[in-house]
This record gives C-alpha cells, structure tokens and sequence, in this order.
C-alpha cells in the first residue's frame, strides 16, 4: 500500500494514447469514486494523487509517456502532489526498468491491474461496477471496448506483447454496458477493438460483429453506431452490409486498416494477405454501399520499401480515393519481428513519403467536401467554439474526421442533438452548413 488515503483524497488520471486507454480509464475512475475518492480527468491542475495512464505502441508514445512521468515527477519534488502512480502499455512493457530509472514514482502497474491498483490505495473492486464508467467525453457520445488484444501477428505491432490475446466480452455484458452508457445520454456508440473482425472467435467460436450489431441496434435511446478498426480480411461483409443497409442506426463508416498495398510489403509485415484479397474487400464494400466511408491506417518507410512500393502505394491512393486516411511513419520496436529487419529507410525519406500521401490525400478530401456542398445532411452538434457550433454527419468519426461548421447565430442548437444541414461550403478537411430546421430531429425508432 503506498500510504493511507482519506474519504476526501483527490486523483487526478492522465490518459496518453488510444481510445482504448480512455476507456480503461474512464472504469476506474468509476471505482475510484465508489471508493470514495474525488477524481478528475487530464486536468491541469494539481491533486493529492496523479495516475499516469501510459502509451508504449511507437516510439513517439513512449517518449510522450516518459515526458509526462517526468514532468510530474518535478511536480512531486515541489511539493505539488502527494503521489505518483503509473499504469498502462508502457509500464507492462518496461516495469522493472521504469522502477530503476525513475525511482520517484510510487507503484507501477501493467494494463489490466485496476484490482491490484485499488487495492495498493487501500481501496477495493467492485464487480457490480464492471459496467459503468465515469464518461470524459462529451455527454453525447462514448466508446464501447468489446475486446481486448489482438490473436494477429503483424511484424510491426507491439499489441499483443503488451495486451495479450485476444479476449472478447460477451454480448450480454456488452449490451449492459451499453445500456449504462444510453441511460448516461449517449447518443452515439463507436466500437472499438484492436480487431474489431475477429470479434467472438475465442468465445462463440465464430466471427460474430454482426450478432451484436443486431442486438445494439435495439436500443431505442442509441443513434448511432461506428465501428473502428476492422481487419481487411475475413471480414463477415455481408453481416455487416446488410447491417448497414437495414438499420439507419449503424453508420456507414468504416475504419479498415490497410497499412500498405504493396504485397512484398504487406508479406514482409506478416498481414496473411495480399493486394488483391484488400482490394476484393474494399470495392465490396463501395459497390454494395456507394455512400459508405472508409478510412484506413497506412505506414511509410517499412523495411525494404522502394521507391517503387512507394509509388504503387500512392497509385493506389490515387485510384481508391479513401474519405479518410492517416499515415505514421515506421518505428522499429524491440520484441517485434520487424525489429531483426534492417530498417534500412532513412527518418528524411519516411517523412517525405509521409508528407507526400498527406498531400495527396488533402486534394482528395477538398474535392470530395466540395461535392457535398448544396446536399443536406443529418449532423449531430459536438460543442460550440468561438464562432461557430462544430458538428459531424455519420461519416465522421470524433476528433479524427471532418466537421461541419455552423454559424452561432443558427440560435437554439443544443450539444449533442441532431440537425437537417444544408452544407454551404468547403475546405480541405472542415465542411461549413447552415441548419436548414432549428427543429432537433428527435431520435429514430428505425432498426
């Protein structure tokens, strides 16, 4: 136990990384509040208490980690805070080795140890909480973890090192959680996993994402669902299409993805499939949902890629025209496979494939936005900033994708309802609208 704690003790959780860490945040704060402390979450304030929710994915992560871990143990040399507790990918990584650098914080914990975390502030876990969670998103919209690890094997991912296997929830246990999350006023649901394909397959022995899309559906105070981070391949498409297509409630969004194109590449990253097995999934998907979007993940400078990789992956940007799309450059990582590869393409050169797929993907979001101008859309309002209230369509995912701004002189939009928009104009990345009703769209019974 690192000290006692009174009723009153204040905490204060930093969460670094992915959406998934937010969520695993969010649950124990949740715990911690039942346990009587008073938490907040990424404030910039000082508190009794700081716990460090840490990312170890790439090698920018783990220095952002080490930074903020740092820059709090100065806090404590102050006298600003009491103590200092790590958690997450980056300590189950490199716990003994954090224990020896920085003897400064208090306990370190890996992913997965809110018992133990609990019980070292002399506190206890309660089972009937595993549903709930204190929510730091807007009021309007939350993330759903329906697994946790990952059974693939690409060369370059630290995933399964640190999470684990794969390991699903059950549907039951998800539609509680879900039904929390709708009582709380969560409009919007996005699903997240790091596979969100292979969902079901450890536990009902069958890929079964579409099963719970058609169980979520049924909740009359949901809106919208996303879903993030398929696998290309194996995917249940027509599960999934026929979801899409049947209920107004499943977004047509897609999060696939691909990292590369080329199939030396993609043999060279482990993915067990080729160009051709990612293009049959994703003209699938176009032709049967012409309006869907689709985002995907690539990776520029991976071992042994050319000029010429290089160029077939921008071709086919070029020729795919994703809606959305991010790049990150390559990061070798120990314990990887990738890792005995040479990484033999220099930072500059990964950078400037960075930039040039940037590039082109800008021109094709500006065009694309420009299309949509004169076309109505519903959109739902995230928050109000300056002078605009920042809104998005069912083809964009929070904080990530486009938005649609609107006017604040459009009086009477209310956070988290949904409005008919007429978009007016357009840029790169940003869509402008004005609300053709300031009537809300009150929420669809259609599933």
């Amino acid at each position: 136990m690192i000290g006692n704690n009174s009723p009153d003790t204040s905490v204060n959780i930093i969460t670094l990384g992915c959406v998934k860490n937010l969520v695993d945040s969010e649950k124990l704060m949740r715990q911690l509040n039942e346990n009587g402390f008073i938490t907040s979450h990424n404030s910039p304030d000082f508190t009794d208490i700081i716990i460090i929710n840490t990312c170890g994915f790439i090698l920018d992560a783990k220095t952002e980690s080490v930074e903020t871990i740092l820059s709090y143990v100065n806090a404590r040399k102050r006298g600003l805070i009491r103590q200092l507790i790590v958690i997450g990918c980056l300590s189950e990584r490199y716990k003994e080795a954090l224990q020896q650098e920085i003897p400064e914080v208090d306990m370190f914990f890996g992913v997965s140890q809110e018992k133990e975390l609990l019980h070292s502030m002399g506190g206890n876990y309660y089972t009937r909480l595993v549903h709930e969670r204190v929510l730091t998103t807007p009021p309007h919209y939350s993330y759903l973890k329906i697994s946790e690890g990952c059974n693939r094997n690409c060369s370059f991912c630290t995933i399964p090192y640190i999470r684990g296997r794969q390991v699903s929830r059950p549907i039951d246990e998800l539609l509680k959680e879900a039904e929390f999350l709708t009582g709380q006023g969560v409009r919007e649901i996005l699903l997240i996993a790091q596979d969100l394909t292979s969902y079901g397959t450890d536990i009902y022995y069958k890929r079964s994402l579409g099963t719970l899309l058609n169980e979520l559906i049924k909740l009359d105070r949901l809106e919208w669902i996303r879903l993030h981070y398929l696998y290309p391949v194996g995917i249940h498409a027509d599960e999934i299409i026929s979801a899409m297509k049947n209920s107004s409630k499943i977004c047509k969004y897609l999060d696939l993805p691909i990292q590369h194109i080329s199939d030396k590449i993609l043999r060279s990253m482990n993915r067990g499939h080729g160009r051709a097995e990612i293009e049959s999934t994703l003209e699938n998907f176009r032709q049967e949902i012409p309006d869907i979007a689709i985002r995907t993940t690539l990776i520029t400078g991976f071992p042994g890629e050319t000029d010429r990789d290089f160029e077939e992956l921008k071709e086919f940007i070029h020729q795919f025209r994703f809606d959305r799309l991010g790049v990150f450059t390559y990061s070798q990582e120990e314990g990887t496979n990738a890792a005995g590869l040479i990484d033999d393409v220099p930072k500059e050169i990964k950078e400037l494939r960075k930039e040039e797929i940037v590039s082109i993907q800008e021109n094709i979001s500006l065009h694309s936005n420009l299309c949509k101008i004169g076309r109505k859309y519903k959109v739902i309002i995230d928050r109000e900033e300056g002078e605009f209230y920042a809104g998005r369509t069912e083809y964009d995912s929070p904080e990530i994708d486009n938005e649609v701004l609107i006017p604040v002189n459009s009086s009477g939009l209310r956070i988290g309802q949904f409005y008919e928009t007429l978009i007016t104009d357009a840029i790169e990345y940003d869509l402008f609208g004005e609300v053709v009703s300031s009537k809300e769209i009150y929420l669809s019974r259609n599933v």
